[in-house]
């Protein structure tokens, strides 16, 4: 079936995050986003919800449901723990057990719940900065102190530093390594070997290791992402694994997210503080869109993601080509990409200032996600070409006028 992912449609007025708010100086409501500003106008680039429509399942499943006119408190059923397991079974080769999971309303409130029921205040949360800085949020509202395993960049892609993994594990105040795999900003899909090696660190010093997996089904063709409880049963006992349906299928709005959690004492800790927070119940509507989008959206996701990788290809040219101050990094997965402007000598304020403000396109600043993250910038790819060409070239635009 062919999919339009070339498709402008006008988000203006739905209440978008995206489109409809901004996130300088405090989180309000504007319209810089909006068609009637011409040549002023900004080009939202930031959150992480796609500019597509989401598969064809999911609107004729939620055509239904609206059609049959009750909303009521909702609950998963065992057919929605079939299509949920089914979905990994099939498309991650994990063989996920259907009393592992725990829903919750989303990936974020339940890293707090996670941090709230296996910490202690003044204890010590590992991240590998540049990283999603939600992970910072939800350590400090629980009083704890985030430490960085931070990445190392060598030769235009990053790695692990395990030894530091190791030396900041050991110490006893660790309690939990939030693992992001796929990796955002830097759209990196780690490796087996070295999701074997974060394994058995945190196992042998007694860190327990929260996997944020949701962007585990947005690979690029011919990446194989690794789910991190399919190591084996070392691995599976010391983990959670968080997961959900919004990135891969932009259902974001839907506030619905699955848990797994194989080892039984690990879930009743979090299963206990999960009800002391009031998070269970359902939104019918998530119900109903991830049950359709993991049976019936595979060909749409295998599309979608063969389009977003010829948006790579077209950011990475055109940079070396137009702009080459700025180095892309080329991601394995998400569809997020993140690149270094350092060159261009701006302090992360200049940098903004030349993107938001000069350029006109607005980005997920990199300074945000951590110290490492100055002098870089995260441009969200899942928006029709033309979009990404506007934004390329008022971005090439704006570095040419600075240096003239």
């Amino acid at each position: 079936m062919p999919f339009d992912f070339d498709e402008i449609i006008d988000r203006e007025n739905t209440h978008s995050v995206k489109w409809d708010y901004h996130n300088h100086g405090g989180f309000a409501a504007w319209d810089k986003t909006y068609g009637h500003h011409g040549a002023d106008r900004v080009l939202p680039m930031w959150v992480a919800d796609m500019d597509f429509r989401c598969p064809p399942a999911v609107t004729e499943a939620l055509g239904r449901l609206a059609a049959h006119g009750i909303f009521g408190y909702s609950a998963k059923t065992d057919d929605y723990v079939d299509a949920v397991c089914g979905w990994f079974r099939e498309r991650q080769g994990w063989d996920v057990q259907g009393d592992w999971l725990i829903t919750a309303p989303g990936v974020v409130p339940t890293l707090n719940v996670i941090v709230r029921a296996f910490t202690e205040p003044g204890d010590r949360v590992i991240v590998q900065r540049p990283v999603y800085y939600p992970f910072f949020r939800v350590t400090h509202n629980n009083g704890c102190e985030i430490v960085s395993n931070t990445l190392i960049l060598e030769d235009g892609a990053y790695r692990m530093d395990l030894d530091d993994l190791e030396e900041k594990a050991r110490d006893p105040k660790a309690k939990l390594l939030i693992l992001c795999s796929p990796h955002n900003p830097i759209g990196k899909v780690w490796s087996r070997d070295d999701l074997l090696a974060v394994s058995e660190i945190c196992a042998r010093n007694n860190v327990i290791v929260v996997a944020d997996e949701i962007h585990g089904d947005l690979m690029f063709p011919g990446v194989t992402f690794t789910p991190f409880a399919t190591l084996g049963e070392t691995a599976a006992q010391n983990t959670i694994v968080c997961t959900a349906p919004s990135k891969t299928f932009n259902l974001a709005g839907l506030h619905t997210s699955n848990i797994f959690i194989p080892n039984p004492d690990l879930r009743a800790r979090f299963a206990e503080t999960h009800a002391a927070h009031a998070l269970p119940g359902m939104n019918p509507f998530g119900i109903a869109a991830t049950m359709a989008a993991y049976r019936g959206g595979a060909e749409w996701l295998d599309a979608a993601m063969a389009y977003i990788a010829g948006n790579a290809d077209r950011l990475i040219s055109f940079f070396g080509q137009e702009v080459p101050e700025i180095k892309a990094i080329r991601p394995e997965g998400t569809y997020l990409q993140w690149f270094d402007c350092r060159a261009l000598g701006l302090d992360k304020d200049a940098l903004e200032d030349l993107m938001l403000n000069k350029a006109k396109v607005y980005f997920d600043e990199g300074y945000i996600f951590g110290q490492e993250g100055e002098g870089f910038e995260r441009i969200n790819l899942a928006c029709p070409r033309s979009t990404l060409d506007a934004a390329l070239v008022r971005i090439r635009d704006a570095v040419r006028e600075r240096a003239a």
